[in-house]
Order: C-alpha cells, then sequence, then structure tokens
C-alpha cells in the first residue's frame, strides 16, 4: 500500500485535516527524494537525516518542519551544521517516525 495514501501512521493527536494529511506526507516524501541521504535511525525515537546543505532547501526544510509542528506539536526538528537534521519524538509517537523513515527510504 501506498504509504502516502495510507496515513494511517499520523496519530489522531495530529490537527491536520484529514484531507491534508496525504498533501503533507507528499511534501516530505519530495523533500526526501530530492534531498535527503540514507535515514539513520538512532533510536526509536530518533532520526537522522542529512538533507542537500542548500539555502532553498535548508528553507524549504525548515518551512515544512514548522508547519508540522505546528499542527504536532509533540515534533522537534533539529537542523545543524551541513544540511544535518534530527527529528525527534516522545516514544509514543514512535510510529509516526517509523512512517518518516520509510518514506525518506
Amino acid at each position: 500500500m501506498d504509504i502516502i495514501a495510507d496515513a494511517s501512521f499520523v496519530p489522531d493527536s495530529c490537527r491536520l485535516p484529514s484531507a491534508d494529511r496525504p498533501l503533507r506526507l507528499a511534501e516530505f516524501a519530495d523533500l526526501f527524494a530530492r534531498s535527503a541521504g540514507q535515514p539513520d535511525r538512532v533510536s526509536s525515537t530518533r532520526l537522522r537525516l542529512t538533507l542537500d546543505d542548500d539555502p532553498a532547501v535548508l528553507a524549504a526544510a525548515r518551512d515544512l518542519a514548522a508547519r508540522e509542528t505546528a499542527c504536532c506539536a509533540f515534533f522537534t526538528f533539529t537542523f545543524g551544521d551541513g544540511g544535518a537534521l534530527t527529528v525527534d519524538v516522545p516514544a509514543p509517537q514512535a510510529a509516526v517516525l517509523d512512517g518518516l523513515e520509510r518514506l525518506a527510504r
């Protein structure tokens, strides 16, 4: 099943309207496909990615992270040097991180 169409890993606590969820997932999938290396699942609650170290890519990623945090406050997106991106979630939301990791692969 297509992970974007499925979106079953998105928790009920997400305030993004259900109809908009596949679009948001598609945004993440597009960002990862165009600009991310292989994800590194550090733990059940932490995912590391390296995005292209390009100002336009990083600005788009920051915008997407800000919009995602606005509807799903449990996310923590941390941007570092060289395109480093770490995504953290609390343990009860590990399935959401599983979904993001699948999108990134």
